[in-house]
């Protein structure tokens, strides 16, 4: 058995579990290097090393959080929650109970698909615009579990097959790239054609996840979101300076593509213009970081588990097994270069990550089992997507979690993970096969 294979399998078993998430990356990582054959010394050494690539998006989480507590301060979420809420009228029906929930659906779909290219702020809006929202989620009994499904559509299905903002960045600066230094000569027009096909995967998931999984209504207690959102009466002064904040966090964000500093200048805003009170200014952040530590430790630990894994050298192992295993079997060799792709990205939670580790074996072996160029972009392109949502470590599941959690009451393993693993990995390995055969 492979250490890449038992890691991540034992990751995952221990997440199931209900064990912290941080502690199953932990042991597992300590898992891969040992069976790995890096030693204990060695392996803790990789796994400290490593710590430090998460630190960007783990503060990057902090200070949004503390952005989106102080916003709430400004009674502008108060007002967004409120005025959706009036679409119910004043007797509550099935009908306009219908409504709101497709537009609600549909408005968090577009902003899900806008974050990926028209404004590039990736995952930064779930964290202020979900908290104001769950009260509303809750009075409607909308299954948060489909909330997840639609985000982590958004988030994931837009960067594989449109080539604007982060679909740019992976189709063309990394998958393109990759591709052409392997030796497999196509343009860039090449690409999103050929992802269309896995695509279709994503969208049967979602049809799926809207439609039969979790149609039915789903009951949660109404509250708060947290201590730190809590509603206040809105004041025109305040809704101004709020709506500054946060045009002024994505222009700060777009210009120094840096979530960081757009979250710290939004705060700032916030705190000198006297929507928060000074002496509230500590009290608030600490809050709005406390609610986003989990996922930050996370994506801390997710990094030391990935540098782990690379550092011993299996995920090449684990590629090259598959030539003894499927000998003139192409049918067979697309559907294990995929799914030998599905847990590469489960371990390291980044399928922009795992292009450069898979691009430099895959391309050559599937030019040896005679697939077309566009079949080639099809199974590495979706054999890196694979895992991205229904990965413990990934900022698809993550992202969504740290807004429908903000109330305690959404579980990151069984209404984040499982839901999106199911509906979009599924699909998607169905459809990059497919792809792969028919292109």
């Amino acid at each position: 058995m492979n250490a890449v294979v038992i890691a991540v399998c034992l990751m995952l078993a221990l997440s199931i579990m209900r064990v912290n998430v941080v502690i199953a990356l932990t042991i597992s990582a300590l898992a891969a290097g040992l069976l790995g054959g890096l030693g204990l010394n060695e392996t803790i050494a990789a796994f400290n090393t490593g710590l430090g690539g998460g630190a960007q998006i783990a503060l990057s989480y902090a200070l949004l959080g503390a952005f989106a507590v102080a916003l709430s301060h400004s009674g502008l979420t108060s007002l967004i929650s409120s005025s959706v809420i009036k679409l119910l009228g004043q007797e509550q029906s099935s009908r306009n109970e219908r409504m709101v929930k497709a537009t609600l659906l549909l408005a968090l779909l577009a902003m899900s698909i806008s974050s990926q290219n028209l404004l590039p702020i990736h995952i930064a809006f779930i964290p202020i615009l979900i908290p104001p929202l769950l009260q509303l989620m809750t009075r409607l009994r909308l299954d948060r579990r489909l909330v997840a499904c639609v985000l982590t559509f958004g988030l994931v299905t837009t960067y594989m097959v449109l080539p604007i903002g982060f679909g740019g960045i992976f189709l063309n600066d990394i998958l393109l790239a990759n591709l052409n230094h392997n030796g497999l000569s196509v343009k860039a027009g090449d690409i999103p054609g050929a992802m269309l096909i896995p695509g279709a995967g994503m969208v049967l998931g979602l049809l799926i996840a809207v439609f039969i999984s979790y149609r039915k209504p789903r009951d949660y207690q109404l509250q708060q979101p947290t201590a730190g959102l809590q509603a206040e009466t809105p004041r025109k002064r305040n809704i101004g300076f709020a709506v500054l904040a946060v045009l002024t966090t994505l222009l700060v964000q777009l210009a120094t593509e840096s979530m960081i500093f757009g979250a710290l200048a939004g705060f700032v805003i916030l705190s000198v213009t006297g929507v928060m009170k000074r002496s509230d200014n500590e009290d608030i952040f600490n809050r709005g970081v406390r609610m986003m530590a989990t996922i930050g430790f996370i994506m801390i630990a997710a990094s030391g588990f990935a540098a782990v894994v690379n550092q011993t050298g299996e995920v090449a192992t684990l590629v090259n097994t598959i030539g003894d295993l499927i000998g003139n079997n192409k049918s067979l060799a697309a559907f294990l270069m995929l799914v030998v792709g599905l847990l590469i990205t489960m371990g390291i939670g980044s399928s922009f990550s795992t292009i450069p580790i898979i691009a430099t074996i895959y391309v050559p072996l599937a030019l040896h089992f005679g697939f077309s160029p566009p079949a080639v972009i099809a199974l590495v392109g979706t054999a890196a997507a694979l895992g991205d949502a229904g990965s413990p470590a990934s900022d698809s599941t993550l992202g969504p979690t740290s807004g429908l959690n903000a109330d305690g009451q959404h579980d990151h393993i069984r209404d984040s993970v499982i839901p999106t693993f199911i509906h979009y990995n599924i699909p998607l390995l169905i459809f990059g096969w497919i792809a792969a055969m028919v292109l």
